[in-house]
């Protein structure tokens, strides 16, 4: 019997580690792990990025990313192991010290830095460009963020697949409830709008017809919902603030 249950722990053990050998050769980063990150160093989108640093968990996680993903992955798997990919890689990029706050600066973290993703090799610029928003789902913009304070805020938690859809729905309309980055002046019929509609007006009207009438299905007051409706809104783009959105590394 002691023989039979030596074995039998041999077993298991060794199906346990051709499971986790599998869960990283197969692009199955531990979502968890940067879930538990977050949930520590984030609060109401303000990161202590001096924390994550500390994380010995952190620099596991971005490793794990560089896997393929499994070839039955989902729609929604995919797409969030790639929101919280690029969230991850953002943050990778201030521990670096990396900062999007000049011209220069978001050149090199944008586009002059590359990183193993999903079993490819591309940068933040690409990752976010050819990859993420061919999914058709404009709510990554508010799900997306670069460390910058004009960013939306970054979620103290990770996208799971289960729960993708009120994810980016809460994002969506904390991001068009933010006066900091939304705001609208219904006696002038004017709305001073976050600069990412004017940088990506295609992926919001492709899906409702116009930035305006995406933006209205959001919108607390139904007076200027409605005036957003029929495009009664003169829009002027607020000037992005790249300053970091939390505390420097």
């Amino acid at each position: 019997m002691l023989e039979i249950a030596r074995q039998l722990g041999i077993l298991a053990a060794a199906t346990a580690l051709l499971i986790g050998g599998q869960a990283v050769a197969t692009g199955h980063a531990d979502h968890a792990d940067f879930d538990a990150i977050l949930k520590t160093s984030v609060d109401d989108g303000y990161v202590d990025y001096p924390r994550i640093a500390a994380d010995p968990r952190f620099p596991d996680y971005v490793e794990a990313l560089a896997a393929p993903l499994p070839a039955d992955a989902s729609r929604d798997e995919q797409l969030a192991f790639y929101i919280n990919a690029y969230n991850a890689l953002a943050i990778r990029g201030i521990l670096d010290g990396q900062s999007p706050s000049s011209l220069l600066g978001r050149y090199k973290y944008f586009k002059g830095t590359e990183y193993d993703v999903g079993g490819q090799h591309m940068n933040l610029y690409d990752l976010e460009r050819k990859v993420i928003i061919p999914f058709g789902e404009p709510r990554i913009h508010f799900a997306i963020v670069c460390a910058s304070a004009s960013c939306p805020s970054l979620r103290a938690e990770a996208y799971t697949a289960d729960r993708l859809e009120a994810q980016l729905e809460e994002q969506a309309r904390a991001f068009l409830t933010d006066t900091s980055k939304n705001y609208f002046e219904p006696d002038r019929r004017r709305a001073r709008l976050s600069r990412i509609f004017d940088w990506f007006p295609e992926d919001f009207a492709g899906h409702s017809g116009s930035v305006q009438q995406y933006i209205a299905q959001y919108v607390t007051d139904p007076g200027i919902a409605a005036a957003l409706r029929v495009q009664d809104y003169k829009i002027k783009y607020q000037k992005y603030d790249w300053s970091l959105n939390g505390i420097e590394p």
